[in-house]
């Protein structure tokens, strides 16, 4: 949704000072989305050790109800296989989990990507809002801020299309 209000901002024709806020609030939103990226590697690398110290455990419980098996313990046995189970599951969980991470963190990645090309185009586009090259940078917003983001960028459009609209009807009423 950020990157389409960014888009819809971006087909409007700004002045250079809107243009400069509208790259900055790009920026910023490539920034944000880089660091969704570094969460999302986070949790994968998490939830892959926790995949591997639940292959782990599989083991141990499977190497115990082995040897409980081989010295006759039959208690002990019932209950390594029912941990046996256990272990099992969540293990496959963990497998899917990690596959869908990995899934999205790839699409995350194709997606920064195409907004990096993005800024990177608005930077350089004649009459664009980077026609001024050297925008002032926003303050920093906080990860959270999206929807703040969002919400600037679409703020932004309103206004430049408003401006418009109403240089349009001064001209035609010849003001």
């Amino acid at each position: 949704q950020l990157r389409q209000s960014i888009r819809d901002a971006m087909r409007h024709s700004f002045s250079p000072a809107e243009g400069k806020a509208v790259l900055a609030l790009m920026r910023d939103a490539l920034v944000d989305a880089r660091v969704s990226l570094g969460k999302l590697r986070e949790g994968v690398e998490a939830t892959h050790a926790r995949l591997e110290r639940e292959r782990s455990e599989l083991e141990t419980v499977r190497r115990r109800g082995s040897l409980a098996s081989g010295i006759g313990d039959e208690e002990t046995v019932g209950v390594a296989a029912r941990f046996e189970q256990r272990h099992a599951e969540r293990v496959v969980v963990l497998e899917r989990k990690l596959e869908a991470q990995r899934e999205e963190l790839e699409m995350a990645e194709r997606e920064v990507e195409e907004m990096t090309l993005e800024v990177k185009n608005a930077s350089i586009a004649p009459g664009g809002p980077a026609s001024a090259p050297h925008a002032p940078d926003l303050p920093e917003s906080d990860p959270d801020s999206a929807d703040s983001l969002r919400r600037s960028v679409e703020r932004v459009g309103r206004e430049a299309d408003a401006q418009r609209k109403l240089e349009e009807l001064k001209r035609r009423m010849g003001r």
